[in-house]
């Protein structure tokens, strides 16, 4: 309070050694001052008493009285205040009390140090502005130069343009702005591959540095094992021409029947099963499908294995899926075992199948070999035992070890969306022990193990290697053939799982050839096709195997495929895009099947994958324009030309062979040119309508909306068929 009550002063002038009293300057707490204005002194008109001050020389010209003072006081008043009667910007002046425009009027004292006043009502803003501006202008009076900071930036396999712009310090515009001028569209949230990256990184002065690949590939791979290391169960593929007997022959050995309940006697999926021999050990079995449509899932299944058993009818020898199986073992680098089946028949030729397949370099024992040959029976379940025999025999040779404490690693030989249990996997077991509430990391997905299932249907708490197990607790269900391996804890399989999203094939990478997006080069009709099947492997076969039907004038377009029964949103989608719908060993909910009534969706369901093929095949036929075929009934030359009131003009006409029918099509030829076709209305013979008129008789003949017959023209009687073009 003492300092608030203490007298103010400015000084006015120093040479006139003046001040004011600011005792009565109001700042309201504020950074400017309010002037309180005093009231001027007003005189009595009617007084005839001089002023004190009074000046008899300016008295006596009251014209020029005051001239100087107040052209300077007019000058200093008008830098003072605006046009609009409102203190400047500059002038932190307030009054108090109504505008009035004397109020601005400035003596000459106060116009001689307005500059100073000014200085001295600057708030603390400005003086903190003015300092800032000086310190960054260099004693010569020129701005600094902030000079750029260049980074080392470490670019991945794929980056978006938002974490490229943070690594580089760059602004995402700038980055937009660049690839736009260089023709390419893009947004933030674009990726672009490590060649664009290290393109846009050194225009910007930066340095790329490419990061190292973390080493993500799980699956089957040779690690040095740790732990309790044991001598593992062999796993063997079974693989073979459709129908040569393969499922009835894992039957017989498991002494169970699986074949009866495959639809059309044909295995749709991957079956994975155990099987212990007289000695108690164990031998894992993978069934795969014959049909040529799941090439991929046996190039899958002899990845997965140990040894492949390559079954042949003994009545029907080496077939084309034979020779298919034979090479996708050769290129995994897995032994064969040959099983000769359907031995018992009479018309077998064994001798025929070992020459047959020398030329393959599987060349028996028998014929100075080292290739295992057996001959079984399923049905008479003949030499079974020989089989398995064969088999750890094999197993041995290639001394099968794995590690039964560490940490659980496999693949997945099938995926499935179940409607009660949610994805579920079937996983067989490489390396280490799986145990129930593991942590894992499962292609580009993860998950915590919530149940365990083993191939006889019991729940199990843990799985040793070589165990077919089917797992429940995936977030999303996954593709066949994915690497699978347990993790420390869940933020360790987040973290791969987001890394494995990011590196993934399925994403999209902003391409750097532009032209490939603007270019149709497609003038094909097309089909759209929606698929649900029950396992992913199936999917996979149906996808790749209705992608190989080719044509030159339709396409085959599968917009989705997918696992899991059929939903509205399937339907759904296919009204909007008139795409047919497959459902493969699934049905559509309660909710989907009605939707499909009310807006009259065509569900096709299939359980035999050929079938399903033939629906498309037809589909696809169905958008082929059809063949005309054409057939010349016979010919007629017009001899002259009548005009009847009731039927117009009538071209009088000799037939020259065949025959002219009525209703059917014709074409005027003149001077061997076709100048019309069209229909034949009507054919008068002796006055009288007939049908149709042979070789050497003469007729008139009236077409459809023509008349303008000529003598010499042939009329060209013929049928025209469609015909129907198929794929």
């Amino acid at each position: 309070m003492e300092k608030d009550n203490k007298k103010k002063t400015l000084t006015i002038s120093s040479d006139l050694k003046k001040k004011i009293d600011t005792s009565s300057i109001s700042t309201d707490g504020k950074k400017s001052f309010a002037v309180k204005k005093k009231e001027p002194f007003r005189g009595n008109k009617n007084s005839n008493r001089p002023s004190q001050n009074f000046n008899p020389s300016k008295a006596q010209d009251p014209k020029k009285k005051n001239f100087a003072r107040k052209f300077v006081e007019q000058q200093a008043t008008k830098a003072f205040i605006k046009k609009d009667d409102k203190p400047t910007g500059k002038s932190k002046l307030k009054l108090k009390g109504p505008i009035d425009k004397r109020d601005f009027k400035l003596t000459v004292s106060r116009a001689l140090n307005v500059e100073e006043i000014e200085i001295k009502q600057r708030s603390l803003a400005s003086v903190k502005r003015a300092r800032l501006k000086e310190k960054k202008i260099n004693p010569d009076g020129e701005k600094k130069e902030f000079k750029k900071v260049l980074r080392d930036v470490k670019i991945p396999e794929q980056i978006t343009i938002q974490e490229l712009s943070n690594r580089m310090a760059e602004k995402s515009n700038d980055i937009i702005k660049f690839l736009f001028n260089m023709k390419v569209v893009a947004t933030i949230n674009h990726v672009i591959d490590k060649d664009t990256a290290e393109y846009i990184v050194k225009e910007f002065g930066h340095s790329p540095i490419f990061e190292d690949k973390p080493n993500l590939e799980i699956g089957i791979k040779q690690e040095k094992l740790k732990g309790n290391i044991k001598t593992r169960p062999p796993v063997v593929t079974i693989m073979g021409h459709v129908d040569h007997g393969k499922t009835s022959l894992l039957d017989a050995l498991r002494d169970t029947d699986v074949v009866s309940g495959e639809h059309g006697g044909i295995t749709q999926h991957i079956g994975a099963y155990q099987v212990k021999t007289n000695d108690n050990k164990l031998i894992t079995f993978i069934d795969t499908p014959g049909h040529a449509a799941f090439t991929e899932m046996r190039a899958r299944g002899s990845k997965i294995t140990d040894i492949v058993i390559l079954v042949v009818a003994a009545d029907d020898g080496i077939k084309p899926q034979t020779i298919e199986a034979i090479k996708h073992a050769k290129a995994a680098n897995v032994p064969i075992i040959v099983a000769i089946n359907k031995c018992d028949l009479p018309e077998k030729n064994i001798s025929k199948i070992k020459n047959e397949m020398m030329q393959y370099e599987l060349i028996a024992e028998d014929l100075s070999g080292d290739t295992l040959f057996v001959e079984v029976s399923a049905l008479k379940k003949l030499n079974l035992d020989k089989l398995k025999e064969s088999i750890l025999l094999q197993s041995e040779i290639l001394d099968l070890k794995a590690s039964f404490s560490d940490q659980a690693r496999g693949v997945v030989i099938e995926s499935k969306i179940d409607k009660g249990k949610g994805p579920v996997s079937t996983i067989l077991v490489s390396n280490g022990k799986l145990k129930k509430g593991d942590y894992f990391i499962c292609g580009d997905t993860w998950g915590k193990i919530r149940a365990m299932i083993s191939y006889d249907g019991k729940a199990i708490n843990e799985a040793l290697p070589s165990m077919p197990v089917e797992i429940l607790g995936m977030n999303d269900s996954v593709y066949a053939g994915a690497g699978f391996l347990v993790t420390n804890d869940e933020n360790e399989a987040k973290k791969m799982a987001e890394f494995k999203q990011m590196n993934s094939e399925k994403t999209k990478v902003l391409v750097k050839d532009k032209t490939a997006l603007f270019e149709d080069t497609k003038n094909k009709d097309e089909l759209n096709i929606i698929i649900k099947s029950d396992v992913q492997g199936s999917s996979e076969a149906l996808k790749m195997a209705i992608n190989k039907i080719s044509h030159d004038e339709v396409e085959a377009k599968i917009i989705l495929s997918d696992i899991g029964m059929i939903n509205e949103t399937d339907v759904s989608l296919a009204k909007a895009s008139n795409a047919i719908l497959i459902g493969f060993n699934v049905k559509p909910n309660r909710e989907a099947k009605k939707l499909a009534e009310e807006q009259k969706v065509d569900i096709k369901y299939f359980n035999i994958i050929y079938e399903a093929l033939d629906h498309v095949s037809k589909a696809l036929s169905g958008l082929l324009e059809p063949d005309i075929k054409e057939t010349v009934l016979g010919s007629a030359e017009i001899q002259k030309v009548f005009s009847v009131s009731s039927a117009g003009k009538i071209a009088g006409s000799k037939v020259m062979n065949g025959e002219i029918k009525s209703k059917s099509k014709a074409r005027i030829i003149r001077d061997g040119v076709v100048v019309y076709t069209g229909e034949i209305v009507t054919i008068f013979r002796e006055k009288n309508q007939v049908k149709e008129v042979g070789t050497g008789l003469e007729c008139g003949i009236s077409i459809k909306d023509f008349i303008d017959f000529k003598e010499k023209d042939v009329i060209e009687s013929f049928l025209a068929e469609e015909v129907q073009r198929t794929i």
